[in-house]
């Protein structure tokens, strides 16, 4: 009888540790903090594209080198002023030759990029959706392709209303299928914003990061409740992913704000910028290692990167993370620049753990994509990516991710320090009672060593 029940006991004994286990999990599942449910939702759905999204995406991959800048000025922030005289500019190519009808339409979004309660009528004036007429054939390419600008606002579309916005690009009848999104911003004068970019304040971290102080001033504007109705972004480099959205006024003074942290306007000064030049094809030049021409594609072989993150600060000159498209042999950079594969390899001793390395900069849209996730190599010690880039000059920094986050950390190899030159943004909005939107009262783009 002994030998009959053991094995019942025992199977009773595993099954109460089954159910045990099962009951754990769900608790803890249930007493998940929100924000990690959140992040994780954010990573499942990061590589979708049935969904329009309010940020910077391109949502087709046979669309390449999307740019938006002022038409001015190829490397100004995507910000306009109200009523003003400034244009900005689209442009991206599409890798085949057949002609789509694209069309285009703006969305109002708050200051955390959520689509404001406003009808089109309220912030548009003229036609809601319009065409993008200006294309053009690429020539003397290997990659052949359609290359497609607009310039906005134009006759048929202007803005009522300063605030955040997103460009969406579809084609024609898709609008609930956008195949690009972009940010930018119309502003007005409303107060003036003072900033000044110094050393952190707090002992250990002085070596390292910046504080970003700033003062607004609001003289004969009328802010009732500076915690409630008033919002601030201060942006580094044009990255959202690290931008101060939450500070509030230290001091409320008459006239005047005053945003004088010791931490919570800190940023990592991060390292200059790595760079390459592929300007031309046909002869190596700053930082390409190889070029090759392979199955009737043009290849580009990067020396390969080492760490910096502990090596000390050195100065050079580059354009903060941006990329610009030019040709050293031709006339048209738009039309005249081919595609190259190029090869990026860091030395790095050991794969990272929890999380992953990605090239970033504005060639990744600011963004952690797959395409721009990089491979370790065990035999050669070292992590790899390849992209698929227009000819041009191109700054890039290698970024980590960790697991469940949405903030990268660049500094983990290329470094950080208080010294770098970096560029700052600040966006105030307001949102005025008796409405329900924030528009932007104030606008300020600097850099940490003075004025432009």
């Amino acid at each position: 009888m002994k030998n009959k029940t053991k094995p019942l006991i025992i199977y009773l004994v595993l099954l109460k540790l089954v159910l045990f286990f099962q009951s754990s999990l769900l608790i803890a599942q249930e007493n998940k903090p929100k924000h990690q449910e959140e992040k994780e939702l954010i990573q499942d759905d990061y590589y979708r594209t049935d969904f329009l999204r309010h940020e910077n995406h391109v949502y087709i991959s046979s669309i390449k080198t999307v740019l938006l800048t002022l038409n001015e000025d190829e490397l100004a922030p995507a910000v306009i002023k109200l009523n003003s005289s400034n244009v900005l500019k689209l442009s991206f190519d599409i890798l085949d030759l057949e002609l789509r009808n694209y069309m285009y339409a703006f969305i109002h979004c708050d200051a955390m990029w959520e689509p404001s309660p406003l009808h089109e009528a309220e912030y548009l004036d003229g036609f809601f959706e319009n065409y993008i007429t200006d294309f053009q054939f690429s020539f003397n390419t290997l990659e052949r392709y359609i290359h497609y600008n607009l310039l906005f606002p134009n006759d048929n579309i202007n803005f009522t209303t300063s605030g955040n916005y997103v460009l969406v690009v579809y084609e024609e009848g898709n609008r609930d299928k956008p195949v690009i999104t972009r940010r930018f911003m119309v502003y007005e004068e409303k107060v003036i914003v003072n900033p000044n970019v110094v050393r952190a304040a707090i002992p250990e971290e002085r070596t390292t990061k910046q504080k970003v102080d700033f003062t607004i001033l609001h003289s004969g504007y009328t802010i009732l409740n500076p915690n409630l109705d008033l919002r601030v972004a201060v942006l580094q480099n044009n990255r959202w992913d690290n931008a101060k959205t939450e500070l509030k006024p230290l001091f409320i003074r008459e006239g005047e704000l005053v945003y004088n942290y010791d931490r919570e306007n800190l940023f990592h000064g991060g390292n200059e910028f790595r760079n390459f030049d592929i300007k031309t094809l046909r002869f190596k030049t700053e930082n390409v290692k190889e070029i090759l021409f392979k199955d009737n594609q043009n290849h580009v072989i990067l020396t390969d990167d080492l760490i910096l993150s502990t090596a000390r600060y050195s100065t050079q000159p580059d354009i903060n993370g941006r990329f610009v498209i030019r040709i050293q042999e031709g006339w048209n950079s738009d039309l005249e620049a081919d595609y190259s594969y190029v090869h990026f390899r860091l030395k790095y001793p050991t794969p990272v753990i929890d999380g992953n390395l990605y090239i970033f900069g504005a060639l990744s849209d600011w963004t952690f994509q797959n395409d721009y996730k990089l491979k370790y190599d065990f035999e050669s010690k070292t992590y790899h990516a390849t992209l698929y880039l227009k000819q041009g000059y191109y700054n890039y920094s290698y970024s980590f991710l960790q697991d469940g986050t949405s903030t990268g950390n660049p500094q983990l190899i290329d470094g950080s320090y208080f010294e770098t030159e970096n560029e700052y943004t600040i966006f105030v909005y307001h949102r005025e009672p008796s409405t329900n939107h924030f528009k932007i009262i104030g606008y300020k783009h600097f850099n940490s060593r003075g004025p432009f």
